[in-house]
Formats: C-alpha cells, sequence, structure tokens
C-alpha cells in the first residue's frame, strides 16, 4: 500500500507519444511487474547472466534484487524490458487498439475477470493511454488478487495433499486386498479340484470317500472360508503395523536429514570463524618482532621475503563506522591504507586517480554500490592493478582479506602472483 505521506508523481499534462518503459513506471509497480509476469525460472536466468548479488536460490532474494535494478535504467532494466515486450506481444497488440484511458481500463477488467493477469498486466501499465488513476487502480486489483490467491491455494494446497495421499493409501490398500483375495479364491478353486478328482479316484473305498465328502462338505458350507477370512484379517492387521511402523522411519529418516544439513551448516560457520581467527591472530603478531629471527638476521635483506610495509591500499566500499578499526589493522601491517565509500558521498569520477595511486585495491562486495563494483573492475583491469575481491565488510572479515594480502596470494608490484580482479559479485 501506498503511504499517504510519500509525495506522487505530477500527472502528465498531455498524453505521452510512446509506451513507458520498466525503470519509467513508478516504484510500487516494479514489485507486481516482476512478481507476476516473469517466471522463477526466467528469474534465475537475469540472475545468472547479471551475476546478482544474492543467493541464486533463494527467490525472495533474486524478486527484491530484479526489483531493485527495474527502478533505474541500467543493463539489467533494459533486458528484462526487452524480454516482456517480446513474451507479451499479442497482449500488448491487443491492447493497442484501445485509444483512451477508459478503453485500457475495460480491456484491463475484461482480462482481470478470465484470470489473464500477467500479460494484460504489462501491456497496461505501459499503455501510453494509461492514466495514474488506472494504473493504481490496476495495482490495487493485483494486490488484492495476490492476497486471495496465496490464502486459496495455500488451503488448496493443504487440502489436495491430504486427499491425494489419502487416495494413494486406499488404492493401495484396496489393491493388496483384492490381489489376496484372488490368491486366495484360486488357492481354494484348486484345492477343491484336487479334493474331487482324489474322491473320484477313491470312489470304491468307502472311507476315502467319506472323508473326502466331509471335506467337501466343509468347504461348501463355508467354514474352511470362514478360517481363512480370520486369517486374511490377521495379515491385514499386521500390514497395517507394518506400516504405521514405516511411517515412523521415514520421519526419522527426515529428521535425521535436517540434523545432518544444519550440522553441515555449523560446519561451515566454522571455519569461517576459523579462518577469520588465524587472520587476526597473523594482525596481532605481526606488529610483535621475532627476537629470535633478529639475533639470526645477517643484515642481507635480499634473502628476507617481500611483505606490506610500506605499500598503499585503497578500500572502496566497508563500514564507514569502522574506518578506524580498517586502518589501525593496516598500520600493524605498516600499510598506508586510503579510503573511498563506494559513492556513497564521494565522487565515482575520484577511483581512477585513487586506484592509480594506490599499489593494490581491495573491496567487500556485500558493502558497495553495483556502479562503484563494476567501475572498480574496469579501472583495475585497464591499469592492472591487483585487486581483492571479498565478502564481509565487518572488521574479521576485513582482517582476513589483509591476511591474504600479507601473505601473498594476491599480487603486488614486484609480486609473481596473479591478479584476482575478475571475481563476480557477491563472490571473495
Amino acid at each position: 500500500m501506498d503511504d499517504p505521506n510519500t509525495p506522487h508523481e505530477q500527472t502528465p499534462a498531455r498524453q505521452p507519444a510512446k509506451r513507458a518503459k520498466l525503470w519509467e513506471l513508478k516504484d510500487k509497480h516494479h514489485c507486481p511487474v516482476i512478481g507476476t509476469c516473469l517466471s522463477p525460472d526466467e528469474l534465475g536466468k537475469f540472475a545468472e547472466q547479471f551475476f546478482f548479488a544474492v543467493d541464486w536460490n533463494d527467490a525472495f532474494a533474486l524478486h527484491t534484487q530484479a526489483v531493485s535494478f527495474a527502478g533505474q535504467r541500467n543493463i539489467v532494466s533494459r533486458a528484462i524490458n526487452k524480454h516482456l515486450e517480446r513474451k507479451y506481444r499479442i497482449q500488448i497488440n491487443r491492447f493497442e487498439h484501445a485509444r483512451s484511458d477508459g478503453e485500457v481500463q475495460a480491456l484491463w477488467q475484461e482480462n482481470f475477470t478470465r484470470g489473464e493477469v500477467a500479460g494484460a498486466l504489462w501491456a497496461a501499465l505501459t499503455h501510453k493511454a494509461a492514466s495514474d488513476e488506472t494504473r493504481q487502480r490496476i495495482y490495487a486489483d493485483v494486490h488484492m488478487r495476490s492476497y486471495q490467491i496465496g490464502a486459496g491455494q495455500s488451503a488448496d494446497a493443504r487440502r489436495l495433499a491430504h486427499l491425494a495421499q489419502e487416495n494413494l493409501d486406499l488404492k493401495a490398500a484396496q489393491e493388496k486386498q483384492r490381489m489376496q483375495q484372488n490368491s486366495n479364491e484360486a488357492r481354494l478353486r484348486e484345492q477343491l479340484q484336487e479334493y474331487r478328482t482324489e474322491l473320484d479316484r477313491l470312489r470304491p473305498a468307502s472311507e476315502e470317500v467319506a472323508k473326502l465328502q466331509a471335506r467337501i462338505e466343509a468347504f461348501e458350507s463355508g467354514s474352511a472360508m470362514m478360517d481363512m477370512g480370520r486369517k486374511l484379517l490377521s495379515l491385514q492387521a499386521a500390514n497395517e503395523e507394518l506400516i504405521v511402523s514405516a511411517q515412523r522411519g521415514w520421519a526419522l529418516e527426515k529428521t535425521l536429514k535436517v540434523a545432518h544439513d544444519e550440522a553441515q551448516l555449523l560446519a561451515r560457520d566454522r571455519e569461517q570463524l576459523t579462518a577469520e581467527r588465524d587472520a587476526l591472530e597473523r594482525l596481532l603478531l605481526a606488529g610483535e618482532p621475532d627476537e629470535g629471527a633478529r639475533e639470526d638476521c645477517d643484515g642481507v635483506c635480499t634473502a628476507c621475503e617481500p611483505t606490506l610495509a610500506r605499500r598503499c591500499v585503497l578500500c572502496v566500499g566497508g563500514r564507514s563506522s569502522l574506518l578506524a578499526q580498517y586502518r589501525a589493522l593496516a598500520e600493524r601491517l605498516g600499510i598506508r591504507l586510503i579510503h573511498h565509500d563506494g559513492g556513497l558521498e564521494e565522487a565515482l569520477s575520484r577511483l581512477p586517480d585513487m586506484i592509480n595511486g594506490a599499489d593494490a585495491v581491495i573491496c567487500p562486495t556485500d558493502c558497495v554500490s553495483h556502479a562503484a563494483y563494476y567501475q572498480l573492475k574496469r579501472q583495475c583491469k585497464r591499469s592492472g592493478k591487483p585487486c581483492l575481491l571479498f565478502k564481509g565488510a565487518g572488521v574479521s572479515g576485513f582482517a582476513v582479506a589483509l591476511a591474504r594480502l600479507s601473505s601473498g596470494r594476491v599480487s603486488l608490484p614486484g609480486t609473481p602472483v596473479s591478479r584476482s580482479c575478475a571475481a563476480s559479485p557477491g563472490t571473495s
């Protein structure tokens, strides 16, 4: 819903000459357009193509990232706009026959009533004759429909799942009972035939004949069938107990899988914390002289490994509130740290000169604007500056990055290690 205190855009005095683009729509319209007009698979393809800085398996995070791109004209919003124009060309052509705002509204209501929402939503919102009032009404219709559909689908899904499972169980029980009955009847018919054959063969012997006649009468009277029925009921009860036991086993297996997944997550967190702890330890030890090494030093500096001392490192992005702690950690290694906030307050035009004046560049990819990130990559590649991209704008993440620099895992001028400037957003 719109905030009543938020100022609205002024209604244009005359009808625009062409259809609106995605980024020209109001911000509140981007969410229903992305959520309704793009399928999850299509959204996933855009995320892979443009390296969305979120978990690609998280549908909500992909949706939020796409909505943020849609608010401005950029390569992502242009690609989405082109895709929607091609995907809903038939609906767009149908709406082109509407010459006035009232006709657009009437055509929208017709499609909305039939349940044809996605294509009609895109064609109506971007129609050159659609007014702000019509767009607001379309937004309200889709907004309320989403609540109704969500509630109805949730209830239907639960009901359908319950009925489907119940139907499968009943079918399985009926099929098993039918097969058992058929098997019993076939076995009884075979036995009856055997008894009759034996009776015909032993008919001269009166005792044998009497025994066979008694057995036949037992079958024909139904007593044998009753015994078989009791046995069948006993087997069915045992089968139900087995089914209950199997269901308990499945539940335990599911619980075990959840516990295994949680253990893996904890293991990954432990490895990350261990890496951060080791990095902080290396930084703390970096400022303490090694007495044993000092005594063994013969004064030949060429025998010592190169360090980061007296190097100038540029940090782009990160949290401004932690800048003092960033600098303190860098000073422990003898690094002169310069900082650019990634375009929040400082101009992006300063980046090229600052990059050219630094020995190396580091950038926390989860705390920097996309514009600064892509400009940083281009400039580093153009100037040949080593660049370390990492996740985690906190002090521990910064410490891990400095540890990587100090250990030589990222190239500096004069060192034979390859550059790492080709990392994608959200990766270290």
